[in-house]
This record gives structure tokens, sequence and C-alpha cells, in this order.
């Protein structure tokens, strides 16, 4: 099997490389297998996450301003047009083109952009939907109310994918489709789509590694999420250390240890000096470790043990959030300035992850809210089944190769 990857955004890599890497695995195990040949072309950005485990690249590619998050800000649309996208394009087109000349197929994980890449071709393509699910339009009660008319006339398409979109998933070359929630699948199989519920690769690979970040005897744990792409996450970071310190008035009588999972992508050197500034000063510890008042605050790159170990999140954003929340805990989120994390993708995340989500207007409010859910037992149980539900169980990448592997061997 020749294997062409098309993803357009960091999440969307690392959800790909896995389902890549699950099929390497099952090539190896089975040597009656034909030869794999695997290749990736992210859409955005340069792919790092591919290079470092050894899936080879082909066609050009580039960094854009809006690090894939162009379509939230029409600013964003006009700096990468000046940073040369529609001739990325182009190249990226042409290349997906040719790998179909050559007898190769096409797995598309995103959105419509790599699934319009993959239909260009002209090569036989599967697609996973990480972007788009039914809980941003409904619940298996039923239709989320929506204020404006614009949304109102969403809700009445009858998907959250729109015709086009459907369209290109019911194309006779497009085998397989891999939505993120049994909701979704069940929604487009009523318009003929050959969707497979397997669940969400975005829960694999999260078991903790076993690090004891305190010796503190039962403190009230808080993982602490400001997204993975600079400079948005290191302004998220000031927002966090106002709630941190809403915390601290609200526990005042509290053991406290924060937990700050920090992207590799980031440089955790800001991030110390704004803790600095205030107020807070390192302390001995086998880790990065602050403290001040009744608080320990210990800024990590093992994101894992962080999401397992947090009772609760303070959270602005994306793929971070769903992941705890899929772990069955609660999330509350503070918007911010963007351009991935405003108002508007908060408030989309809430309906998209419902009752394990929660918006907070300050600081003050957001502190306000951790007392009130951690002495909610019953409503901390809805939101562990609500995230159980919602994400599904991991292994959804394994599931997804050994689906490839008979589609398109066939």
């Amino acid at each position: 099997m020749r294997l062409l990857c098309l993803s357009n955004g960091h999440g969307e890599d690392a959800i790909a490389l896995r389902i890549l890497q699950a099929l390497q695995q099952s090539a190896s195990e089975d040597a009656s297998s034909d030869q794999l040949q695997l290749a990736a072309l992210p859409i955005v950005g340069e792919g790092q996450a591919y290079s470092r485990h050894g899936i080879p690249l082909i066609g050009e590619t580039k960094s854009m301003p809006s690090g894939g998050f162009l379509y939230m800000d029409g600013r964003q649309l006009a700096r990468d047009l000046q940073g040369g996208l529609l001739s990325l394009t182009r190249s990226q087109l042409s290349t997906v083109k040719a790998w179909a000349r050559q007898g190769g197929m096409i797995l598309a994980v995103g959105d419509i952009v790599p699934l319009l890449f993959a239909w260009w071709s002209g090569a036989p393509y599967a697609f996973v939907g990480t972007a788009k699910s039914e809980y941003y339009l409904q619940d298996e009660q039923g239709v989320l109310p929506r204020p404006s008319w614009f949304e109102q006339l969403e809700s009445s398409l009858g998907s959250v994918y729109l015709p086009w979109e459907r369209w290109l998933m019911r194309h006779p070359r497009c085998k397989a489709v891999f939505p993120r929630d049994t909701l979704t699948a069940e929604a487009l199989r009523k318009y003929a789509v050959p969707a497979f519920d397997l669940g969400n690769p975005m829960m694999d690979d999260l078991a903790p590694t076993g690090i004891n970040f305190s010796d503190l005897l039962n403190p009230l744990t808080i993982a602490l999420l400001p997204g993975s792409r600079a400079p948005e996450a290191y302004e998220n970071w000031q927002m966090i250390l106002l709630v941190i310190v809403a915390i601290q008035v609200e526990f005042a009588s509290q053991e406290l240890l924060f937990l700050a999972a920090i992207a590799p992508s980031l440089d955790p050197v800001p991030l110390q000096q704004m803790l600095e500034q205030a107020g807070w000063h390192k302390i001995a510890s086998p880790h990065v470790a602050f403290g001040q008042k009744n608080a320990t605050l210990v800024i990590t790159s093992a994101f894992n043990d962080c999401l397992h170990q947090g009772e609760i999140a303070i959270a602005m954003a994306g793929t971070a959030t769903e992941q705890l929340v899929g772990l069955g805990k609660p999330a509350i989120v503070i918007p911010g300035k963007g351009p991935q994390f405003t108002p508007k993708f908060a408030e989309a995340q809430t309906r998209l992850l419902g009752i394990s989500v929660s918006i907070a207007a300050s600081p003050e409010a957001a502190a306000a809210q951790v007392r009130s859910l951690l002495q909610d037992a019953l409503r901390l149980q809805h939101i562990a089944a609500n995230g159980f539900r919602r994400m599904g169980e991991s292994g959804a990448a394994s599931r997804i190769a050994n689906c490839l592997n008979q589609i398109f061997s066939v």
C-alpha cells in the first residue's frame, strides 16, 4: 500500500502520525502483507512531528502567519496571502496529483481542506474528520438552541457537515470516513456516507508515566492548559496567573498544586519570568517548581501526568482541553485574544464538550466555579460519563489502521 497522509495543523499532524505508526506496526507484524510505503504532506506548518518519527515528507511545506487559524479572522487570511499561500497551495496540489498518477492512495486528516485536496488528486481516499462533530449542533436530547439566524440556518441543514462536504465524503473514490464520535457517525450514515465509528485517535497515547510532582499530603491539584502556540500561549499564561490568584483567595486554607502542561514548542523561560514578576519564587524540587503562599506550581512537559493528576483544569487550549475532558475531568475555560482561543472558540467548545466545560467571565468567577464543581459529586459523575461518551475509548488509531488495511488492500 502506498499511502500519502494530508493534514492541516499541529493537532491533526499528531492524530495522523498515530494512525501511520499503527499502520507500520501492523505491517511489521504481518509478513504476508503488501509492502507499506508511507509519506506525508502537511498542508499547514512544516510537519516536524512526521520528521521526528521517520515519516518522509513530500512536496513543499511552509509555516504561515496564521498558524492554520486563518478561518477565524480575515486579517489572518490576508497575512497568509502575503506570505505566499497561493503559490504554496498550487505546489501542494501538484504534489497530490503526482502521487495519484503513481498509483498511490490518500488519507486526509482534518477538515474540508485536506478532504478537498484528496478529492482533487484523483486517487482513492479516506478521511479522518477531526474538526467537526454533531455535538456542535445537537446532543442526545435534541438540537441545541442557537441565538443568531445564521446559526439557526446552520442547525437546519441536517448535519454539522455541509452538503458539499457530504458530497466529497460520498464520492465513489472516498472509501471510508472516520468521524470523531458516535453521534456524528450516525448522522453521516443517514446521507449514505461510508462512516465508521471507530473512536477518536485524540484519546490514544495518554497513559501516565508515573511522575510524582509533589510530596504534599492531600493538595487540591489543578491542571493548567495555556495552549501550544506562541505567542498566544504566553498571553494566555498571563490570564491564567490571574485565575490562580483568585483560586488562592478562594481556597486560602487549602494546599494547592498547579501543574502547568507546557508544549515542547513553547519556551518555558518567559513563563517562569512572568511567575517571578508575580511574586513566585523557585523552590527545591526535582521539577521546575515555584512556591507562593499556599500554592506550589510545577512547569512540566509531562502532559499526560498533568491530565491524570489534575482534578480540574483551567484551560485556554483546544486539543488539550478535549483530551482532559475525555479522561472524565471538568475544565473551566477563559476566553482570550486569539487567534485560536477567542470567545467564539470557547463558546463552540462548550457545545462540543457539553457539561464538561464551563466558561468563566473573570478570574474570580473561575475560582468560584472550581469550588462549586468540587462540592457537587453528582455533577462530577455526570461530567465523567459525558467526557467518556463524547471523546471515546483509546485505541482508535489501531482500529482505523486495521480498517484502512482492509479497504485499500481490496
